[in-house]
């Protein structure tokens, strides 16, 4: 029989052989009292806090389109909301409501096919929105109508804007609306069918059925995808803007200096390359920086401050994760 001293230095051996066997293969490894959640920091609740605030903003931006412009003039677009504009136009049942119902359909699926943590910012985005869609149509529909008058053209440019760059700023914080979202997500796990295609297909089928509509002319239907085509430009453009990053490379013989400077007074992480180059048939170092593109002023002033001979190429980088920059979201 092994006295303590023994059994201890056995489970210290085989948690040894796991944490080897784990390093090797990637996989966790199962401690006494089971894999415990990390709680959550201040800074992981600050960061959800922020997401909500500039959601909660996004939507606002949003509704302020639809409530101004685009329902005065009985122009749709794609989504739960086209669905429900459309409903509205034609049996006058508010678009608010058509809004929540069917988004409560479609999270009922959701929950049973892609799980609760896709739902609960949709959630939250659905009642928000639904709170400012009666909010402002109160305020601005009911009382003044369109805010551009008879002037469907100028209407579906602004509200689609507005709304391009509502969706944006929710979308570029992880939030959703629900609606034709639900429905590709659902699609998109069981068939092999992209996201961005199934959601295009839905919006295309939404917008070709106001055509139904009583009285609903073409012109309206044209508006119509004119305003899907520019909430989507309008989309992209935000969150691009939020996301998008500069890259460095710099080339000079004070490369120590410069380096020592932008990790010092930048607070960028800095690699150093060795390159050749072939017109002078010497070694040369080049500096590859990263850095979000509202730094790049500075990072040129650091540069010129120490060599202003030296060579710098920047261009612009969309998307890039890791420490200092955006979480990876895959």
């Amino acid at each position: 029989m092994k006295t303590i001293t023994e059994k201890e230095e056995v489970e210290k051996n085989a948690l040894a052989e796991e944490v080897q066997a784990a390093s090797m293969t990637g996989s966790p490894v199962a401690r006494p009292g089971g894999n415990k959640p990390k709680p959550f920091s201040r800074q992981v609740l600050m960061a959800e806090a922020k997401d909500y605030l500039f959601i909660t903003f996004g939507l606002l931006v949003y509704s302020f389109g639809w409530a101004g412009f685009l329902i005065p003039n009985r122009i749709t677009t794609g989504g739960v909301t086209g669905i429900s504009a459309i409903v509205e136009y034609a049996t006058g049942f508010p678009m608010q409501n058509t809004y929540v119902i069917i988004n409560i359909v479609l999270l009922v699926f959701a929950l049973r096919f892609v799980g609760w943590k896709f739902c609960l910012k949709t959630i939250y985005g659905t009642i928000v929105l639904y709170l400012f869609l009666n909010l402002l149509r109160a305020l601005i529909t009911n009382r003044y109508g369109s805010l551009v008058g008879d002037e469907p053209f100028m209407a579906c440019m602004i509200g689609a804007i507005l709304c391009g760059v509502g969706l944006g700023l929710a979308f570029s914080h992880n939030g959703s609306t629900g609606g034709t979202d639900i429905i590709a997500a659902i699609v998109n796990k069981y068939k092999n069918i992209p996201f961005g295609r199934m959601t295009m297909l839905c919006d295309v089928c939404i917008i070709s059925s106001s055509a139904f509509i009583p009285d609903y002319t073409v012109q309206k239907v044209m508006f119509a995808f004119c305003t899907l085509v520019i909430v989507g430009f309008s989309v992209d453009y935000v969150v691009n803007s939020v996301r998008q990053s500069v890259q460095f490379l710099i080339f000079s013989k004070d490369y120590e200096q410069i380096a020592d400077a932008v990790i010092a007074r930048a607070h960028r992480g800095v690699t150093v390359l060795d390159g050749h180059g072939w017109y002078s048939k010497k070694p040369v170092k080049v500096i590859v920086v990263l850095a979000k593109r509202s730094e790049s002023n500075n990072i040129f002033r650091l540069v010129k401050s120490i060599d202003p001979n030296a060579f710098v190429s920047q261009s612009a980088v969309i998307g890039v994760f890791g420490q200092g920059f955006d979480k990876i979201k895959a």
